[in-house]
């Protein structure tokens, strides 16, 4: 994965706006702000102790003088948590730290050593392979001094080969990868440890982040959300802490393989993940990833073959499931991947479209599914609701002869989306629905086909689409609970050539929802449960209540970027700014909160803590 680019990182809202020097001493001037600053001064130094509150103070300095401060180094232990960790002298699994050495700088070397030994976890291993063109005499020192410390001289076979050797030298019940030039917080083992213990996983992963040669600047933050398969398969955005079982990498096979040199990590990633029996995720950065000339973390441009063993990763892995697709590379986003999967079989999609007068936005709508559907095998319905104006009616007569296997059905009763759609799933032919609004203008070629790609998995529920505004920024990309409340649309307003945080906009996402305006589901799926609910959500949060109800039952939602159209939206139906529009907006937000709440009030866990749930943008906190 390529260090995140400025440019590709937009955060419109972050934090907060940085504060000239004059406004932060007006402020300062406020006896309320005074109190208020005392108060939470105080409750800091009670609960967090003087480290913390020492923190927070040059944390907001460095915001008036727009530096950093302390939130360069993100969750970094203090002090008195590290005391309080070593007293507690966990009783947990010996884990072996393998790392393969290879002409490492001597200061780099120190600094990764010094990391391992400064651990508050003490039940560790550290295997140094030492390829390096003449023996490292650093590592031959440190396996003298300390018996945990292994060390093997090799021939050096690749980084693969080289990694496996470890492997094969450690005796921990668990083992973690960590590279020559990189750095582990003093936590990271106790914090892993522990989470091994608390919860029977055999593959734990952390947050990280990316900082200069020098360690004193910041190169990017790694916020991951919790285990993802399709976007593992997209990039491997898991890289580092990764601790995983010997039992594990025992099932999984026992090695990397050369084969697999520049990817070899996201390629034995994919292999662990398929076998584990419980991944678990800790949301906290425990990794510092050192970015210099030659590094992954400063880019895969470094090291180019490492785009195409990638690409033989996810096809070996899609072989392995039985998924009839290939992978391929993003252009301009080394590191990235998109996979096209092959249709099984050629079941008719229906296309429901609920319309109310505006034409020309079905028009367009229709013309341009016609054109970018991809696919043949499709049946529209238009879903009549209490149209007005004579012209549509005079239009509804055309469709027909223009559009095969487009027809007409008329729902009687007041606008209820749900029930409109739920109506027209019940007129419908198909083996899967596509919810289409009529002012989605579909963009991109094989627009059907890439949906039915997804829906026809037996592990999927529902499938998005990347929509836009009509000023080409992005209207949904996957939908993020919690935000503001309720929930939001993933990276809105981001430009439609952004990436994303972490390339989440140009690979496929699983996230908890997406949104209605364009969503396939398997026919079954919708009987099965439901539909959309027409009492609670009539308008509003219908089509995230249903993909919840999918999630809940262990399916995946899925967005793709491969399939783009641009939004226009609510053109036909109007916002909710009338007083009977504004109070049901009111009441089937509620209803939303209620039934919800356990998702609202903690964290989406295809988000990340560190990310403010104020606005989707992904800013931090």
């Amino acid at each position: 994965m390529k260090k995140p680019d400025p440019q590709d990182q937009l955060r419109p809202a972050d934090v907060a706006p940085q504060d000239s020097v004059g406004a932060m001493a007006r402020r300062l001037a406020d006896p309320g702000h005074l109190a208020d600053l005392a108060r939470r001064s105080l409750a800091t130094l009670r609960e967090q102790g003087a480290e913390q509150l020492w923190r927070d103070v040059t944390f907001r300095v460095g915001l008036a003088f727009h530096h950093d401060g302390w939130r360069h180094r993100a969750d970094i232990p203090l002090r008195r948590e590290l005391k309080a960790q070593r007293a507690a002298d966990l009783q947990g699994p010996r884990i072996s730290v393998i790392v393969p050495v290879y002409n490492t700088p001597p200061k780099f070397f120190a600094q990764m050593l010094t990391s391992v030994r400064k651990q508050t976890y003490q039940n560790w291993q550290l295997v140094l392979v030492d390829a390096s063109d003449a023996p490292c005499a650093a590592a031959q020192a440190a396996a003298a001094a300390d018996a945990r410390v292994v060390y093997r001289r090799v021939k050096n076979g690749g980084i693969a080969a080289n990694t496996t050797a470890g492997f094969a030298a450690a005796d921990g019940a668990y083992l973690t990868l960590l590279d020559h030039d990189d750095l582990l917080y003093p936590n990271a083992l106790f914090e892993t440890a522990q989470c091994i213990q608390n919860t029977g996983a055999d593959f734990v992963y952390s947050d990280e982040i990316v900082l200069s040669a020098d360690l004193k600047h910041l190169g990017g933050y790694h916020f991951k959300p919790d285990f993802a398969p399709d976007y593992l398969r997209g990039c491997n955005y898991i890289t580092h802490l990764a601790v995983f079982s010997r039992a594990l990498l025992d099932a999984a096979g026992a090695a990397e393989y050369p084969d697999f040199d520049g990817a070899q990590d996201h390629e034995l990633f994919l292999r662990l993940t398929e076998k584990a029996h419980k991944i678990e995720h800790i949301k906290k950065v425990l990794y510092v990833w050192r970015g210099h000339a030659g590094s992954t973390a400063a880019g895969m441009e470094a090291k180019p073959y490492a785009v195409d063993a990638g690409v033989r990763a996810i096809d070996a892995q899609l072989k392995r499931l039985g998924l009839a697709g290939k992978a391929q590379a993003v252009d301009g986003a080394p590191g990235a991947f998109q996979v096209r999967y092959e249709l099984t079989g050629a079941p008719l999609v229906s296309v429901l479209i609920p319309n109310k007068d505006h034409t020309d936005d079905l028009e367009r709508c229709l013309s341009s599914l016609y054109k970018n559907a991809g696919y043949d095998r499709f049946e529209v319905l238009v879903l009549e609701n209490n149209s007005t104006d004579p012209a549509t009616f005079a239009y509804y007569k055309t469709l027909p002869e223009r559009y095969p296997r487009c027809r007409v059905v008329t729902y009687e009763g007041s606008f209820n989306f749900s029930a409109v759609n739920n109506f027209g799933a019940q007129q419908a032919k198909g083996g899967h629905l596509l919810l289409l609004n009529n002012d989605i203008e579909i963009l991109s070629p094989d627009f059907v086909r890439e949906l039915l790609s997804y829906s026809q998995r037996s592990d999927v529920g529902a499938v998005g689409a990347k929509l836009y505004y009509p000023d080409d920024t992005i209207q949904h990309a996957g939908v993020l609970m919690g935000i503001n409340g309720s929930a939001g649309h993933s990276h809105k307003s981001y430009p439609r050539r952004a990436v994303g945080d972490l390339y989440r906009l140009i690979t496929t996402q699983n996230y908890m929802a997406v949104t209605g305006a364009c969503l396939m589901t398997k026919r079954r799926l919708y009987e099965q449960t439901g539909g959309l609910d027409a009492e609670n959500f009539a308008v509003a949060y219908n089509d995230v209540d249903y993909c919840l109800r999918l999630w809940e039952q262990g399916l995946l939602n899925v967005y793709t970027p491969r399939a783009e159209a641009c939004h226009y939206e609510s053109k036909s139906r109007g916002l909710d700014t009338t007083p009977e529009n504004a109070a049901r907006y009111a009441r089937e937000k509620a209803n939303f909160y209620a039934k919800y709440k356990r998702y609202i009030d903690n964290y989406d866990p295809y988000y990340n803590p560190h990310f403010n749930n104020l606005f989707e943008n992904f800013g931090l906190k």
